[in-house]
């Protein structure tokens, strides 16, 4: 991964220790330094508009679940989470999906790991082993199948995602049958088991869109725990030795367009791309050279 591109994505910094030798230490929640970030509903408690709250133990809402993050780069100041079933009137609240690149290094990584922590703990409420209530262990980082006590241990699910471009150096872009019909982004999907990063690569842009891609090159990754993907960016070239046509699978991509830098400019306003916190913004600046415009000038 180039440093440059590293740059541009917003939840890849690593500003949390993330201290597993700490996880076992129930004392810890007692450190007078110790320091408290709230998530409901996908969302987590703001103290203003681009900055966690970071909560002291009095301040702390009462939780069943409370999940050890780890500890502060700068300070050392140990971290955890707490989960709560609904917002409340606790307030203001944040979405990563629209506050991740405003916020700092330490409180991007709070964030997402504080959400893909707490999304798998919802949803293995019970173990898949025997249908039994699970129980947090090591700072909530296990869960314990409650007929066995077999340990359990969280998931990532990979999903590649592609900018592809054609012999005149032109990208890609897709419109999702969920979004809004003016959104575009590149074409993702998830990796498949027994399925290498390559092969994913060729067979989801193979499927959405009817295109035979070559070269297949890794960017960098990027958390997205919504709830609980690693995205892995690459990059792939149009595979002009093999026949293939411009198709949308219909279901799932319902238009494909190619942009060249200039169209892209020029399309300010008539199309949306994604939030400047994902990796699809990241690789659409790295082909383009700098940001793409967001409004008109």
């Amino acid at each position: 991964m180039s440093r440059s591109f590293l740059a541009r994505l917003p939840l890849a910094r690593s500003g949390v220790d993330r201290d597993h030798l700490g996880r076992d230490d129930a004392t810890l929640r007692q450190h007078p330094d110790a320091r408290f970030i709230v998530i409901a509903d996908g969302l987590a408690l703001l103290d203003g508009e681009s900055t966690l709250a970071h909560l002291t133990a009095a301040e702390a809402p009462e939780s069943e679940l409370v999940v050890y993050l780890g500890r502060a780069l700068d300070s050392g100041s140990p971290f955890f989470c707490v989960l709560l079933d609904e917002p409340g009137e606790l307030g203001p609240w944040g979405n990563l999906r629209t506050l991740g690149a405003q916020l700092s290094e330490a409180d991007a990584a709070l964030f997402v790991e504080s959400l893909a922590i707490t999304n798998w703990h919802l949803s293995h409420r019970f173990s898949p082993l025997s249908g039994a209530a699970t129980t947090p262990a090591k700072g909530g980082w296990v869960l314990l199948d409650g007929e066995s006590d077999r340990e359990l241990f969280p998931r990532t699910d990979m999903a590649i995602i592609v900018g592809v471009t054609d012999a005149a150096d032109r990208l890609l872009l897709g419109s999702n049958a969920a979004w809004e019909s003016n959104r575009y982004s590149l074409l993702a999907g998830f990796v498949e088991p027994g399925e290498s990063l390559e092969a994913a690569v060729a067979r989801e842009v193979f499927e959405e869109s009817g295109i035979r891609v070559t070269d297949p090159v890794y960017l960098g990754s990027q958390p997205w725990p919504f709830p609980a993907s690693l995205m892995l960016g690459f990059t792939a070239r149009v595979d002009d030795s093999l026949v293939s046509q411009l198709t949308p699978d219909g279901e799932e991509i319902v238009d494909l367009r190619w942009f060249s830098r200039e169209e892209l400019a020029a399309s300010v306003g008539e199309i949306r791309l994604p939030g400047q916190a994902s990796i699809a913004n990241a690789i659409i600046e790295e082909w383009f050279g700098g940001p793409v415009p967001r409004s008109a000038p």
